[in-house]
């Protein structure tokens, strides 16, 4: 199985491990809490109802002014600076909850302004992340050098210990100030500014939201806009270095991948080129198992007699046999595979032909002279041999 197959049930199977995890964890922690809230909103609720004897009905009305009055607190959220954060929470993706489009139209222009704000925006935090990535670097080899170290190249842990050292100093300078202009603990502060800039984005709190803050207080409205762009350029920063990592790691397996298979392309090209050279080779002389030859040279001609046996002589030199062969050679490269395939063998029994044992010559080849051959005594000079003669038709 392929490491990208491997790596990708890892992580399926670590996913949904960590959400069991984190469900009993939550469950464990929360579920307690939410117990004896919910029980003392009951016994308020049924005070209030037997005190003031107001019906269910009647309470129920009073819930809903309640909670649908709580977002004016903060001013008119839909004039140009709420909706300029409500435009900020949607291209952002943090989606805080606190206002809402009310109006089909607005919740139309929400769905086609989110379709390309969005990607908008990431290309955006992500471009601005490279910059910071490359700033540190050139920060990380400039203090190299100054210390005279032998490696000043930055390492992508460097990279990841600067941007979340960078990201960690964001969120408590921005918990400091929202601590002291919400009113919150430093602790909820801190809370607020993680979940924001990692757009998760609850809305279980908000910043601006009382003392009419959007209309108030604009110095403030501006440092929570500012800081939440810039906190989410370098928390992105930081998130794509670890992202990035692991897709690094899989873009390596599949590069591995591709160059065993172009390697196995290569060999199996290889292979088929050794095979045709072997096929191509059959034109030359050849010394089979069995003990045959097969000859492809030329100036061989096959004679039939009147008796039906058929002989083949070579009044050719030994020089001229390895002149005619050379040339054999040197032409048998330029031929292509398939003129091969009219190239039919004719064997022809060494025993039917005028062969005589001393006329071999020094290359082990018989040579034979037909001169010296006699029409009528065909079978007395016989080669002392089993072997076969195979001519080539080119």
């Amino acid at each position: 199985m392929k490491k990208q197959n491997v790596r990708t049930i890892s992580l399926i199977v670590c996913t949904f491990t960590y959400l069991l995890v984190g469900a009993a964890v939550f469950d464990s922690l929360e579920s307690e809490t939410e117990k004896r809230r919910w029980e003392a909103l009951q016994a308020i609720e049924d005070m209030i109802i037997r005190k003031y004897n107001i019906s269910q009905e009647d309470f129920k009305v009073m819930e809903t002014v309640v909670l649908k009055s709580e977002p004016h607190k903060a001013g008119q959220q839909w004039k140009f600076t709420g909706a300029f954060y409500y435009a900020t929470t949607v291209l952002t993706t943090i989606g805080y909850g606190h206002s809402t489009p009310s109006t089909i139209g607005g919740k139309l222009f929400t769905m086609c302004y989110a379709i390309v704000g969005i990607p908008l925006g990431l290309v955006m935090f992500q471009s601005i992340g490279e910059r910071v990535n490359r700033l540190s670097s050139y920060v990380i080899q400039a203090v190299r050098k100054s210390l005279r170290c032998k490696r000043t190249a930055a390492s992508e842990v460097d990279l990841i210990c600067v941007v979340t050292t960078l990201s960690s100093l964001t969120i408590a300078g921005g918990a400091a100030a929202f601590s002291r202009y919400e009113g919150w603990s430093y602790f909820d502060s801190v809370y607020y500014c993680f979940i924001t800039l990692t757009t998760i984005g609850f809305g279980d709190m908000v910043a601006l939201q009382k003392d009419n803050a959007l209309n108030n207080k604009p110095q403030y409205v501006m440092f929570a806009l500012i800081f939440i762009l810039f906190g989410l350029a370098i928390v992105a920063a930081s998130l794509n270095l670890l992202v990035l990592r692991f897709v690094t790691m899989n873009t390596e397996d599949e590069r591995r991948d591709e160059a065993q298979a172009m390697q196995f392309l290569t060999k199996s090209n290889i292979w088929t080129k050794e095979a045709l050279q072997v096929a191509v080779k059959l034109e030359g002389d050849v010394i089979t198992a069995n003990g045959s030859i097969l000859s492809g040279y030329e100036g061989h001609e096959v004679q039939s007699n009147s008796s039906g046996s058929t002989t083949s002589m070579c009044s050719c030199s030994c020089a001229r046999f390895s002149a005619n062969r050379h040339k054999k050679h040197q032409y048998k490269a330029r031929r292509s595979p398939s003129h091969i395939r009219h190239l039919l063998p004719e064997v022809v029994p060494m025993q039917d032909l005028s062969y005589d044992t001393h006329s071999l010559n020094a290359d082990g080849l018989d040579i034979v002279d037909t001169s010296s051959v006699s029409p009528s005594k065909p079978h007395r000079q016989l080669l002392k041999r089993n072997v076969s003669l195979l001519s080539f038709r080119i």
